[in-house]
């Protein structure tokens, strides 16, 4: 069953190209307005979200830190409030606008530090602030798919511009990009998910600027085809974690150490899906899902539509609804008159 001002993930995916399009210029002019104005200068910023919001801000995170200015992201559930006093502006991402733990956190700081990466306008997340990129009020799906995306885009378009930089080129190439991955990869949707049959559990693995499409994948995973799912970084699954690599399905991103990482598990006999711009030879336990090459945050959404592809193929196969939630937890979003996406 679909919720109440949502539309079908199959409709959200099918449509993201087109979407992104739109959303790619909107955010460029959004973003411009908001450096031209001076807001996006100053001390790095702290991301703050929870669940798909936070793990948005991985890849944007790491091209600040890659131009040498000090950025982090933040679970904002897992801190004791108010925030520590400091110059860093306060980035809230929150789809929905409504998401309760990222209103707190911005509730706690001081006000000329607020800022939110919102799609719902009016929320109560873009009601709080004076300095707000919405994405403009995208249908998307209850797992989200083009929110997610846009919000990667919205992300990686500020750590671009903070600071007097400039934005990627490579935003402009996204929706032609998008459309030649999906497919790419919606040729073999099919094949890649009898990866998955009878499995219990999926390791999903990545360097640096892709651990937030790790955490994205094995959060979908477990949202939406209901497998166990764990998201770790390279380094950190090199540091015994991998150790317990069974029977699952291991999907790797990257382009360095993780070549080897998944060769080494495809070597003992396990499953893997290898997501790389990177030319390298399929076996029977190792299937690789080629990219461009192009810098973290545009990958990012590229490594997003892979997984959206896989999990919507991965549910079909395994006939749950990809629609249907099991639980709902009424304490994530504060109430309003209105409803929106769920991260």
């Amino acid at each position: 069953m679909i919720p109440d001002g949502y539309i079908t993930f199959a409709e959200a995916r099918g449509t993201q190209g087109v979407r992104l399009a739109s959303a790619v210029d909107r955010l460029a002019a959004s973003v411009r307005e908001h450096q031209a104005r001076g807001d996006f200068a100053g001390d790095g910023p702290i991301f703050v979200g929870i669940g798909a919001s936070l793990a948005a801000a991985a890849a944007p995170v790491w091209s600040l830190r890659s131009r040498g200015i000090h950025a982090w992201r933040l679970g904002t559930g897992d801190l004791p409030l108010p925030y520590p006093v400091s110059e860093h502006p306060i980035i809230g991402i929150s789809q929905s606008g409504r998401s309760s733990e990222t209103l707190a956190v911005l509730e706690s700081v001081n006000p000329r530090l607020r800022f939110a990466v919102v799609n719902h306008e009016p929320s109560p997340i873009a009601d709080l602030v004076t300095k707000t990129i919405s994405l403009g009020n995208i249908p998307d799906s209850y797992a989200s798919t083009i929110g997610y995306t846009a919000t990667v885009v919205a992300l990686g378009m500020i750590a671009d511009s903070w600071n007097g930089g400039t934005i990627d080129e490579a935003w402009g190439r996204l929706p032609d990009l998008v459309d030649r991955t999906q497919d790419a990869v919606g040729v073999r949707a099919a094949e890649l998910a009898a990866t998955f049959a009878g499995v219990t559990s999926v390791d999903f693995v990545g360097a640096g600027p892709a651990v937030g499409s790790a955490e994205a994948g094995a959060l979908l995973f477990r949202e939406v085809a209901r497998l166990p799912s764990s998201a770790m970084s390279t380094r950190q699954y090199l540091h015994g974690s991998m150790e317990s690599a069974g029977p699952g399905v291991h999907v790797v991103f990257g382009d360095t150490r993780e070549l080897e990482v998944a060769h080494t598990l495809s070597e003992a006999g396990h499953k893997v899906i290898l997501i790389t711009s990177e030319r390298v030879e399929e076996t029977s336990t190792l299937q690789v899902v080629g990219l461009p090459k192009v810098s973290a945050a545009p990958r990012a959404v590229l490594e997003a539509i892979v997984l959206q592809i896989l999990v919507e193929a991965v549910t079909n196969a395994a006939g749950i609804d990809i629609e249907e939630f099991v639980f709902h937890n009424s304490d994530t979003k504060v109430t309003t008159s209105a409803t929106g996406p769920t991260q």
